[in-house]
């Protein structure tokens, strides 16, 4: 039943989504704001949630525009569902911010493609991954995307390889700029940026364990079928899914490195994810088995509550 409801793209999907990403925002929240409520802090949080909507939107946006999945809205409610099973994420509003501008880069990364613009598009990528990284580090580790597509796509002209480092290069005098300004140690700022953590007995919780367990055993199973029917793909599309496998990579060595392991860092594993498993709902022939794989993806988040 919710399969059927999803299996086209309709704009009541895009309602349905936006309230079922309201409720886990909202009792995200409710349980996790102690101090008392006045104007300031409303206003902080519905910003918060419209970046949360924009990531939802700017997912569909690329996904659309690049073919890369079929007409249908499962990967909406793949990815609304990866925050109610991490509602961390939610909670840290540097890291949902940063993961907003990665999804800006990417749609301009693989829109690549077209081979029109490159170089407006090569810039745009790599300053929107410079603002993402300003926000929270090891989103510069989507510079890769950037080089890898260059190659994948075939562009041998040296000027669209140097303009990404252009690109790093004014968003750092920007930034360095604002910061003299402002009178902030810009030394101390950028120091502090880089830190990382391999200990990860912060995620040794009940809750963060069955979400991970069920995000991480879905998205392999998905992923095995999805480099398969790659070839499947048209030969001009190929690279665009190697270079969303590449993404779902990049994500799961953040989740790696990260100095916070408290669930927020799995967001950059939500989009690429949501693509990949979206590709495996599409060729499920059992429709019972597809109604099965939704339903648990939605009750699990309910059922963690009560752990």
């Amino acid at each position: 039943m919710i399969s059927s409801f999803f299996s086209k793209s309709k704009p009541i999907h895009f309602v349905v989504v936006s309230i079922m990403l309201l409720l886990v925002f909202v009792s995200t929240k409710y349980y996790s704001i102690n101090e008392s409520l006045n104007l300031m802090i409303i206003l902080k949080q519905i910003g918060l949630f419209l970046v949360c909507l924009m990531s939802v939107f700017m997912l569909d946006f690329l996904v659309s525009r690049n073919n890369l999945t079929k007409k249908n809205s499962y990967k909406l409610l793949m990815f609304v569902s990866f925050f109610a099973l991490f509602p961390e994420t939610i909670l840290n509003s540097k890291i949902l911010v940063s993961n907003l501008f990665v999804l800006l880069a990417l749609r301009r990364i693989i829109s690549l493609r077209s081979n029109k613009e490159l170089k407006k598009k090569l810039f745009d990528a790599a300053f929107w991954i410079g603002i993402a990284t300003l926000f929270y580090f090891w989103a510069s580790l989507f510079y890769i995307l950037i080089f890898a597509a260059l190659f994948l796509y075939s562009v041998t002209d040296i000027k669209n390889w140097i303009i990404p480092i252009v690109a790093i290069i004014t968003v750092a005098i920007i930034s360095a700029s604002y910061m003299i300004m402002m009178d902030i140690d810009v030394v101390n700022y950028f120091s502090g940026l880089i830190s990382f953590s391999f200990d990860f007995t912060q995620l040794n919780s009940k809750n963060l364990i069955v979400s991970a367990t069920l995000l991480l055993s879905y998205g392999l199973w998905a992923l095995l079928y999805f480099i398969r029917h790659i070839k499947s793909k048209s030969k001009s599309y190929r690279s665009s899914f190697v270079l969303v496998i590449l993404t779902a990579l990049i994500a799961l060595v953040i989740i790696v490195v990260s100095p916070l392991k408290n669930g927020s860092e799995f967001v950059f594993l939500f989009a690429p994810l949501a693509i990949i498993m979206t590709n495996y709902l599409e060729i499920i022939s059992e429709k019972w088995f597809r109604e099965a794989l939704i339903i648990v993806l939605i009750v699990t988040p309910i059922m963690t509550l009560l752990l």
